[in-house]
């Protein structure tokens, strides 16, 4: 018995990168059918990290503060035997409306996403359902699926994208290379819950005979990370006996210690040579795999469903070429390969090979630690690449350029300005500019150089003006298209007169400039999208 399934996304894995896609194309409208092989969540601790860029994502998914649950981070202590802790990072406070970094459990997130999926009647989810094969067409993907009692399902999808991990059958159909690197070292994961000696941080204990990084998480858990020591097995390491002799540290003896997963696994830095391949495409895991030191492999996968997912509903929905697509290699790739170099270096710091190795490099970090400039490097993370694209689906900046094109727009808190004190409203930035395209003019209304032709356009096109006014001055156009930035930070400075930029839906500058080149400027930023309707 065979079925058959015509939908505009096919997404072959549920994990939180293809639920987190599947919600965001869920609040654009797209007809999606998100598959998994699984029936279950797999109910253990994975990821345990997530920064503000990741929660700002999964506010774009629909998932508003307190959805789930996290732990803030307020720091990130290396300790050397030699020489105590020899460096940190501050992670306490906020970037763009979310804490700079937090902890998690990764069942919890994953089953807020996919009951949110619940809300879409547009979105199917068919779970214990595997991909079998699939091959391109002109127009379509013609997928085959298999259901858990053997039963084929024919799928024609306009597009099928492989959230499927880094094992994925979607990357292996497509041909794709998985380049990269396989460290040596195996390490021994526990998660715990109940442990006397809790931590309200993440620390790294950088000793070359056993390193060991060391976070909380929700619930009352803790994390270790033991590296194997040459000799030492799988099988040794897994045993409870030796998670007793490990935990000792960290807990009082005699105490019973929850242990609620205990694996060996081994480190990866893979990056597809491609994200696109024709219809299909690679997110998360399927297209990059991160070393763990950074805290960034789901968080990576998160933005691939920022970039990828607008792009998709905007060519589905017939206001953007198909040309629009191939940006989400172009911009994503670069800044995985960044990101994944960062992991490494942390991680030779975290893992040195031996006790000379060791000395040295922390005593060097130590050292440098006490020259301000290169201490805010690492304790203010200036070392983690912007997620700033060189080139892309946005105008490239001119000498006139106030904000960083290509770039990600600043989030605070704006305030509606209205007539009465009663009808005040208070919100996230990204929240009013919506799902969309926005035209934000910064202190003046960004229709008043336009057409009632070029208004339209825009706004046929998913787009909306807003106007953004520094905190205190009275709104210069209509209570409901004005707000006031009480948070300080998304209106730029020093603020030129009568400023206005093009955001993406993914809350990226695609353009900016002064108010009088209103028009100009819109035209430019509609271009880059290729409309179906200018051709």
């Amino acid at each position: 018995m065979s079925t058959s399934i015509q939908t505009d996304v096919l997404i072959v894995g549920l994990g939180p990168v293809g639920a987190a896609l599947a919600n965001l194309l869920g609040r654009y409208g797209i007809r999606v059918t998100a598959i998994d092989k699984s029936t279950e969540i797999f109910n253990a601790p994975r990821a345990i990290a997530l920064d503000n860029e990741a929660l700002r994502i999964l506010q774009m998914c629909g998932l508003e503060e307190g959805a789930f649950e996290t732990v803030a981070i307020p720091e990130v202590r290396m300790h050397s035997p030699a020489f105590g802790q020899y460096s940190r990072a501050v992670t306490a406070g906020a970037i763009d409306g979310h804490p700079k970094l937090v902890t998690f459990y990764q069942p919890e997130l994953e089953q807020v996403l996919r009951q949110r999926l619940n809300q879409y009647p547009h979105v199917t989810v068919q779970l214990g359902v595997a991909l079998q094969s699939f091959q391109q067409q002109d127009t379509h993907v013609q997928a085959v699926l298999q259901d858990s009692q053997g039963h084929a399902i024919q799928v024609s999808a306009r597009y099928l994208v492989g959230a499927d991990g880094a094992s994925s059958l979607v990357r292996q159909a497509l041909g794709q290379d998985f380049k990269g690197k396989t460290y040596a070292e195996d390490w021994l994961v526990v998660d715990a819950k109940n442990a006397a000696k809790a931590i309200d941080h993440v620390e790294f204990i950088c000793d070359p005979k056993r390193p060991t990084p060391h976070m909380v998480a929700p619930g009352g858990r803790q994390r270790w990370e033991f590296k194997l020591q040459a000799g030492e097995t799988r099988e040794q390491m897994e045993h409870p006996d030796t998670v007793k002799r490990l935990l000792p540290p960290w807990a009082t003896p005699g105490q019973d210690i929850e242990i609620e997963r205990v694996a060996v696994y081994r480190f990866h830095a893979r990056v597809a040579d491609r994200f696109q391949v024709g219809r299909a495409f690679l997110v998360g895991d399927a297209a990059h795999i991160t070393p763990p030191f950074v805290g960034q492999g789901l968080v990576a996968g998160l933005r691939d469903v920022a970039n990828l997912g607008w792009k998709l509903a905007w060519v589905v929905q017939g206001l953007a070429d198909p040309e629009l697509l191939a940006s989400y290699t172009q911009e994503r790739q670069p800044h995985v390969r960044a990101m994944i170099d960062l992991a490494k270096w942390m991680g030779r710091l975290v893992m040195p090979s031996n006790g000379i190795t060791a000395f040295v490099t922390h005593g060097v970090m130590k050292t440098l630690g006490h020259i301000p400039k290169l201490r805010r490097l690492f304790e203010h993370l200036e070392i983690k690449p912007a997620n700033r694209f060189k080139q892309g689906c946005f105008v490239p900046p001119g000498a006139n350029s106030v904000l960083t094109r290509g770039g990600q727009a600043p989030q605070t808190w704006v305030r509606r300005q209205a007539s009465s004190p009663t009808q005040t409203t208070t919100a996230l930035s990204d929240d009013v500019l919506g799902t969309g395209f926005a035209m934000i003019g910064f202190g003046v209304c960004p229709r008043s150089n336009l057409t009632a032709t070029e208004r339209a356009r825009w706004e046929h096109l998913g787009g909306r003006f807003l106007q953004i006014d520094p905190r205190g001055r009275p709104a210069t156009s209509p209570p409901g298209d004005a707000w006031e930035d009480i948070g300080g930070s998304l209106l730029p400075h020093p603020l030129p007169h009568g400023w206005v930029a093009i955001v993406r839906p993914d809350k990226v500058v695609m353009h900016d400039g002064p108010a009088t080149d209103s028009a100009a400027i819109l035209n430019l930023a509609i271009h880059e999208l290729k409309p179906i309707a200018a051709h």
